[in-house]
């Protein structure tokens, strides 16, 4: 989740042309020689007597963890006189989600080794915190044990203004916000034809990433009949701002279309005075013309914009960058597996185009067939006379190509396929993450929820 952009300056650039933005998302076109990986992870934090999720404050509590993590070169950002997010010189910071999840948004890397060690340093960091004041973290896509109302928000404005407006868009929005977790990863593009295939491979593949991490079947210490719940989630959370995207696949896709998408995705807030105002269904395209009502005569900055965009939330989102948002929680062994994926699809030409050539026939509705009946039946998916299994094997074998060819080594002198190994045992035994939680659940856990605690905290 992204922190606050700096209030409204006097003397700010007012946005008025379509073509400015435009204009600014084309910047973010890189050389391949700048392309870098960004990798972000969320888990849940829990008092180790009970697996309760924490509140912000108390012992343990999260604003108990974010100023012991201070201790390791963490500056605090505040919002208000609560911390809410801590940044360091690398470009990392470590943020809140709205129910206490724990996320690190790790710095801009060359690397899956680099990505790797980021990890391990910060979960390392976090786990010495844990110790010292009773918490445990864990690695989940939905939290398997407690009801929304078990769950404490935190102190952050523009959540307030999220929980309000949810409900009346759909009815798993406070779900979405509260007990849910994810990892995905932040890639780069060279031109508008190379962002244009990459979000088109993207998309298609999504739910195959979808299905390899699946790993949120439980809800309130019961299975809830999905492999990946929190995929389900974003189904019925706001279908202004979620979904497929079918447009990215029609001709003429580009910079400008993406910023009509996001100009049509009504607004939540606007950031001035250290506070959050709630604009909430309002739009972004009146803004622009000095009509937002309640604020008639003003015109956007370019840090309304970026807080703006930070609120669409399909499963593949364009910035400056292009992020794969489409993945569950999981344990630490699986956290570098999935840049690897997406890297090794996307990092190399060869490999790029092959994804492309696998999934460029596949229609609009085989693509929401996919997005619906994976969060179910995961790699069983039925799909083209066979099963979503075998299409996902031969994704991985392209991952493994694209990754081979970029070459880059480890001190072992390992280059980076190492971190697919395990997404190709998943996919050659058919069996997700979820499905063997189940299995657990039905066999030596008798049925008791509180044993994923002890077996898959961190």
């Amino acid at each position: 989740m992204t922190t606050p952009t700096e209030g409204i300056d006097a003397h700010a650039p007012r946005i008025r042309s379509k073509s400015e933005l435009v204009d600014r998302l084309a910047s973010g076109c890189k050389p391949k020689d700048k392309w870098r990986i960004g990798t972000e992870h969320e888990k849940f934090a829990y008092d180790l007597r009970d697996f309760r999720p924490l509140p912000y404050e108390g012992v343990p509590g999260i604003q108990g963890l974010l100023e012991g993590m201070q201790r390791f070169g963490w500056d605090p950002i505040l919002e208000g006189e609560n911390v809410i997010a801590l940044k360091d010189n690398e470009g990392a910071s470590v943020t809140l989600e709205p129910g206490g999840q724990f996320e690190l948004s790790g710095a801009a890397v060359e690397t899956l080794h680099q990505t790797c060690a980021e990890v391990n340093t910060h979960l390392d960091q976090v786990k010495e915190v844990c110790r010292e004041t009773g918490a445990g973290v864990i690695g989940l896509g939905f939290n398997p044990k407690w009801r929304r109302e078990d769950i404490h928000w935190m102190p952050k404005g523009r959540y307030k203004i999220m929980r309000t407006y949810m409900p009346t868009k759909g009815n798993l929005g406070h779900d979405m916000m509260l007990r849910t977790c994810t990892v995905q990863v932040n890639l780069d593009f060279d031109s508008e034809a190379d962002m244009v295939k990459k979000m088109r491979v993207g998309v298609a593949l999504q739910p195959i990433a979808t299905a390899l991490f699946a790993a949120s079947p439980f809800s309130e210490g019961k299975p809830n009949g999905y492999l990946s719940y929190r995929s389900h989630i974003w189904t019925d959370t706001d279908p202004d701002r979620c979904g497929m995207l079918p447009f990215i696949f029609e001709d003429g896709f580009g910079f400008e279309r993406w910023i009509d998408y996001i100009l049509d995705v009504p607004m939540y807030f606007i950031y001035r005075g250290g506070k959050y105002l709630d604009v909430s269904g309002k739009s972004f395209k009146d803004y622009m013309k000095g009509a937002l009502a309640g604020f008639e005569g003003q015109l956007p900055t370019m840090a309304d914009w970026t807080d703006h965009i930070t609120t669409a939330f399909p499963e593949v989102r364009l910035k400056h960058y292009i992020e794969m948002r489409g993945t569950d929680g999981g344990p630490w062994g699986r956290l570098c597996a999935l840049p690897a994926l997406w890297v090794g699809l996307l990092y190399d030409q060869t490999a790029l185009d092959a994804a492309w050539d696998l999934c460029s026939d596949w229609t609009d509705e085989e693509r929401e067939y996919l997005r619906t009946k994976v969060p179910r039946l995961g790699l069983k998916t039925p799909f083209r006379g066979g099963t979503l299994q075998t299409v996902t094997q031969e994704v991985l074998k392209i991952a493994r190509t694209g990754l081979t060819a970029r070459g880059r080594l480890d001190r072992h002198d390992r280059d980076e396929t190492l971190f697919l190994d395990i997404l190709d045992e998943i996919a050659a035994s058919g069996i997700t993450p979820a499905e063997e939680l189940l299995d657990a659940f039905e066999g030596h856990w008798q049925g008791d929820i509180d044993k994923i605690y002890e077996e898959y905290s961190y």
